[in-house]
């Protein structure tokens, strides 16, 4: 199994109430009430804890970034990405990931990306993701050519990894007349591409359509045996049999040294979900044109049926149905080892990452959580995917693929 650590990397330190008064935190919350303090005493903090989880035996580092929106403070997974590829060692930097309709440059991308892996001495896996829909407003990008702009940066990336330049690119969202940057990847073809997503039958398509392992995030059971059921179909069509090392899951999870304390703290996990403060406005978090027809009539629907009350509260299930339908697995090392067993056996996964800390948890307890992962936790949920046959793409080595978008052909001619 492949096993990794993260956390959204929350900017806690503002005013609640005003958040609450408010009723969004993302987009159009005033950036008055940044705490400039606290956020760089927040970032130093982050990477004291990303260095202590390859110090404890993850095998990797998840990355994210939002924009607008206290909740997540990267606003570019790069820069951190740059930081631990200087400062680890040993773990996969595992970015999920850039968002590519918001890149004006996919090459300058292509290019930070080729640095990242030739620091970190191979290290990356360069996750692409088409970004949430407060992410399009945020960087004045039209959400209905998300999809189109995703497919054709990603296909114009891949091209300038694998072919030598100088050449030439005249798409429908990108045209460069020299395609010929000096900095390439040191992995070949290129770095592994993984792909993250929620519920969206199009994104899961273009997973498996490449081979791409696709990371369910934070998905209910149910939830992600349809997306496993839709992956392994289009594989199948495509020519392989797909199994657990295309399959990925975040899970938020948090250990601690007393059942009371585990479940003190796993309720922060609450505060991006909207009980607290960390909460998107519906409309700008799905903007017209970013889903297809139906998804869209779908959010309508939802929307129209909302309560008031929903605006101040969120609309996630309340902490406890989570706890106990394992959404949220939480307790000391022993509960949480039993609990992962269960997810692993029904999400047959070979890529497993632990959203481990979250909201206002302190830094005394994250780095606690962080141990007793490292040292009780992860060793034994390893031990048990592998006699369950929970193989990773490393465990496998499963190759990366150079195949393109439109028709798994280039889109352009040299």
């Amino acid at each position: 199994m492949h096993i990794m650590y993260f956390t959204e990397q929350p900017m806690s330190s503002y005013p609640e109430q005003e958040g609450r008064n408010f009723r969004s935190t993302a987009l159009m919350f005033p950036n008055k009430h940044f705490d400039e303090k606290a956020a760089s005493r927040l970032y130093n903090q982050y990477i004291e804890q990303y260095v202590l989880a390859e110090e404890m035996g993850f095998d990797g580092i998840m990355l994210n970034e939002h924009h607008n929106a206290p909740f997540c403070m990267q606003a570019k997974t790069n820069i951190m990405a740059s930081v631990l590829a200087a400062v680890t060692k040993r773990v996969k930097i595992v970015l999920l990931g850039n968002p590519l309709p918001l890149s004006e440059n996919p090459i300058r991308l292509a290019e930070e990306l080729a640095m990242i892996d030739l620091i970190s001495k191979g290290r990356l896996v360069s996750g692409f993701v088409r970004g949430g829909g407060t992410e399009q407003l945020a960087s004045g990008v039209n959400p209905a050519y998300n999809r189109e702009r995703f497919e054709e940066a990603h296909d114009l990336i891949v091209r300038t990894w694998t072919e030598r330049g100088p050449f030439r690119w005249e798409g429908d969202h990108y045209q460069n007349r020299v395609v010929n940057p000096w900095a390439l990847p040191l992995q070949q073809p290129h770095p592994r591409i993984w792909i993250p997503g929620v519920l969206s039958t199009e994104t899961i398509k273009f997973a498996a359509r490449h081979r791409y392992p696709y990371v369910a995030l934070n998905t209910s059971a149910e939830q992600s045996r349809k997306v496993w059921d839709t992956y392994d179909q289009v594989a199948a069509e495509v020519g392989y049999q797909s199994g657990p090392q295309q399959r990925g899951y975040l899970l938020r999870c948090h250990v601690a040294e007393t059942e009371e304390k585990a479940l003190e703290n796993a309720r922060q996990f609450m505060w991006m979900a909207g009980e607290f403060t960390g909460v998107a406005h519906p409309v700008w978090g799905n903007p017209a044109g970013y889903y297809s027809a139906s998804q869209r009539q779908m959010f309508v629907k939802m929307v129209a049926g909302r309560p008031e009350s929903a605006w101040a509260t969120g609309y996630a299930a309340p902490f406890e149905q989570q706890v106990a339908e394992l959404g949220i697995v939480c307790g000391t090392s022993k509960t949480v080892i039993e609990k992962l067993k269960i997810v692993l056996e029904n999400m047959q996964t070979g890529i497993l990452a632990l959203w481990a800390n979250d909201g206002k948890v302190s830094e005394a307890d994250s780095k606690t959580c962080i141990r007793l992962m490292g040292q009780e936790v992860v060793p034994a949920i390893r031990e048990y995917g592998d006699r369950i046959g929970l193989k990773s793409p490393f465990d496998l080595d499963t190759p990366v693929s150079t195949k393109f978008s439109k028709d798994l052909k280039p889109r352009v001619a040299a």
